[in-house]
């Protein structure tokens, strides 16, 4: 026993020295924005695009190339006879310096560096958009941790509320018992109710710790850290709760999220890139011209490099005939390429619509659900407090007192339960239409 109370000591003194953190809906929201693994490659993978597109405005332009050489070589000196004449013949080192800059640029290859300009830039819109869209993926994710944890705390509150009923309720038959006002079959059917509603309590706090740890994992947190979280619902979250379902038509829902989704913004831009892709294969079938200049220059001392100098400049016409029906193959994959981006942005539309069409049917429905359970936990208290009166008067039994108990805390949970399923649906509505603000958060 004193072993316990030590380590009871212990605990205390060292909950009392560290302190835990609360962490707020706001801050957990931009902890996520900040140390996202996929958000942050996302993040690095959009320079790519960014420096695709400087490269295919580069294919319009003129290359420009210079080069210097240097050679040097020696030839051993000795004698030749020259009709019987010995002739010695001095070693000789011989030394060459050139120079030479030119420039090749495309003129015309059937269009296609224009489409790869074009290309580029959709593809680096559609990055962009679909980043966006991922950071609203994100909030909508965060938000619906944190709302897990919160709805489980509410949970425990009720759950620890009902223990100590049961516990008081035990004690109160206990000595009724005594007083031969009960049977002792009333103290054990009330050590079980105890022992159920105890055993309740244990299962929703491991749930909130589960749910603790989901959210901070998703954080990047240390799911062994401490933390706290606020009670009750914020100043937003109470006018959620407050405000009515609007009976907007799901059609007109519909046009706001094609108008307002990045991720079907990054569809249209990565179909018109595959359309892009078609002009850039069907380059191929059309003649290439090009065109050279060149500059020269060569001597065998460094201080003559420039007395003698050479100009080129040329038109090359290339013409392909035959090439093995490649470029046949390359426009027929790029054209499957827009097709299956065409069906992917349709199958994009009708996902759209039916998540929009769910989520504002089970909006309604949520609304509903937590006006009657409003209602029903007025109803089980009152009738709780009814069944322990008659209870207490002899005119009742235990069991009626137990269903009364049961149900009150039903409703209490079902109500808990209907609140956040309405916040949570209210702000999924808007992650469906593409209304969620994550600026407000980063």
């Amino acid at each position: 026993m004193r072993i316990m109370i030590k380590a009871l000591f212990l605990i205390l003194i060292t909950a009392a020295a560290y302190p835990q953190k609360t962490l707020t809906l706001d801050e957990a929201t931009n902890i996520a924005l900040q140390k996202n693994s996929t958000l942050q490659k996302s993040t690095n993978t959009l320079k790519t695009y960014e420096s695709g597109l400087l490269a295919s405005y580069g294919n319009l332009l003129p290359s420009l190339g210079a080069r210097g050489t240097w050679d040097w070589s020696r030839t051993e000196g000795g004698t030749t006879l020259i009709q019987g004449i010995p002739i010695e013949t001095p070693s000789r080192d011989t030394r060459s310096y050139n120079f030479g800059a030119g420039t090749d640029w495309t003129i015309f290859d059937g269009l296609a560096n224009y489409a790869g300009v074009s290309q580029s830039k959709n593809d680096l819109d559609a990055a962009r958009f679909s980043l966006e869209r991922l950071k609203q993926d994100i909030v909508f994710q965060t938000i619906s941790l944190y709302y897990n944890i919160i709805n489980t705390k509410e949970l425990l509150t009720v759950k620890e509320d009902d223990v100590r009923q049961a516990q008081k309720n035990l004690e109160t038959i206990t000595e009724r018992n005594k007083l031969g006002a009960v049977t002792l079959a009333d103290v054990y059917a009330q050590q079980v109710t105890l022992g159920n509603a105890e055993l309740e309590e244990i299962r929703t706090r491991n749930n909130l710790e589960t749910s603790k740890a989901d959210l901070l994992y998703y954080l990047g947190l240390d799911v062994l850290e401490e933390y706290d979280f606020p009670e009750g619902f914020s100043t937003n979250e109470q006018n959620i709760l407050e405000k009515s379902v609007t009976q907007e038509e799901v059609s007109v829902l519909f046009s706001d999220a094609i108008n307002n989704r990045f991720d079907y913004k990054s569809a249209l831009l990565q179909l018109e890139s595959a359309n892009d892709g078609i002009t850039i294969a069907r380059g191929g079938h059309f003649p290439v011209l090009t065109n050279s200049l060149g500059f020269g220059t060569t001597a065998d001392k460094i201080g003559n490099l420039f007395e003698f100098k050479s100009y080129s400049a040329g038109l090359t016409l290339s013409i392909p005939i035959f090439l093995g029906w490649s470029v046949d193959n390359s426009v027929e994959i790029a054209t499957v390429n827009a097709l299956n981006k065409e069906v992917e942005l349709n199958d994009l539309e009708r996902d759209i619509k039916r998540s929009i069409q769910k989520t504002h049917l089970d909006f309604q429905a949520a609304e509903k659900s937590l006006n009657v359970a409003e209602k029903n936990v007025e109803a089980a208290q009152e009738n709780l407090r009814i069944e322990e009166e008659k209870y207490s008067l002899g005119s009742s039994k235990l069991l009626d007192v137990l269903t009364a108990t049961t149900s009150y805390t039903n409703a209490r949970v079902s109500v808990i339960n209907a609140q956040f399923a309405y916040i949570v649906l209210s702000e999924q509505l808007k992650y469906y239409i593409g209304v969620i603000d994550y600026k407000k958060y980063e």
